[in-house]
């Protein structure tokens, strides 16, 4: 019995950090909760074993610091956190956001494609690590369609970017049968 109560302080006081960002996300204080989660991150990079030991923890908190980077609009830090991130905490999303963000806002039309294609390229893998998260799935299509019709009218002004997903109407009318 003391040794699981032990145990259960042990974990409450490793996980103190975690709980402090979250709290800090629900009360909308982003920047609190990004450095409560680099806190605890820090924690397990001084001890490699607690990454496999806690992975659940560990993915959660290096997911949410991507989502909160992206929620305050440091593109960049995601995608470079991004990069350095493992597999399965859905940082291949947070990334394509991210070169996606950046594509909207560039006004040049060869970076602007080449940010969307990056885009699409970080939502093709997040759609083949996670191939039933329909939001991923949506992402994917949209950034594929919006970079299909760059290749075919680069010029287009970077405003006029989301009217090139509508369809055109046909040149001639459809005929009525019955």
């Amino acid at each position: 019995m003391l040794a699981a109560g032990l145990a259960g302080l042990a974990y409450a006081r490793w996980t103190r950090d975690i709980a402090d960002a979250d709290a800090a996300v629900s009360a909308g204080q982003l920047e609190q909760a990004l450095a409560a989660y680099n806190r605890a991150e820090a924690k397990f990079e001084r001890f490699p074993a607690t990454k496999q030991m806690f992975a659940a923890e560990y993915q959660r908190v290096i997911g949410s610091e991507l989502s909160i980077l992206y929620r305050l609009g440091r593109l960049d830090e995601t995608i470079d956190r991004a990069d350095r991130s493992p597999e399965g905490i859905g940082a291949h999303f947070w990334s394509g956001c991210a070169f996606f963000q950046k594509g909207i806002a560039e006004e040049r039309p060869e970076p602007r494609l080449g940010w969307f294609s990056r885009a699409e390229d970080e939502f093709r893998r997040a759609v083949e690590a996670a191939p039933s998260d329909w939001d991923t799935k949506y992402d994917f299509e949209l950034t594929t369609r919006l970079a299909a019709e760059l290749r075919k009218q680069p010029k287009a002004p970077p405003r006029q970017l989301m009217q090139l997903l509508r369809p055109t109407p046909s040149a001639k009318p459809t005929k009525r049968v019955g």
